[in-house]
């Protein structure tokens, strides 16, 4: 006989495991400090690239202005300025990443935990029909 509390529990487990889960399961493969490495180091190379891409924005856009006052300019002073700016632009990002990513992973291994509780209380009603059918058979379970 079907049960339906086991029909619903069944569901719910599988609608986690085919959709948030998946996403779940696969953070929870690696240790934290593991994960918010990998995306800081990912950070660091985007963040650089990001940075670079800005840079040849601005000095495409100010190019006229930078070819007629070059002679002017201290070139030393905007170097450091350039390299302060990225200085701060990768600290920046990598602060937010290594939130993001602690959240990330606490949120995962909470809704991970849930589902090992679900699974685990499955087997329960199970292994509780198996015994009740065995019983009622006449057949000796294994204990």
């Amino acid at each position: 006989m079907l049960n339906n509390q086991k029909i619903k529990k069944m569901h719910k487990l599988a609608l986690y495991e085919s959709g948030e889960g998946k996403k779940h399961l696969a953070i929870s493969n690696y240790y934290r400090s593991d994960y918010i490495g990998l995306a800081l180091i990912k950070n660091f190379f985007l963040t650089t690239i990001a940075y670079g891409l800005l840079l040849l924005i601005y000095f495409g856009y100010r190019s006229e202005y930078l070819m007629e006052n070059i002679h002017k300019m201290n070139l030393a002073l905007m170097a450091l300025q350039i390299i302060g700016l990225y200085i701060i632009m990768v600290v920046g990002y990598s602060i937010l990443t290594y939130i993001y990513c602690s959240v990330k992973y606490a949120k995962a291994q909470k809704g991970i935990q849930e589902y090992y509780k679900g699974l685990t209380q499955m087997k329960k009603a199970y292994d509780r029909e198996e015994r009740r059918n065995g019983r009622i058979t006449g057949r000796r379970t294994k204990a």
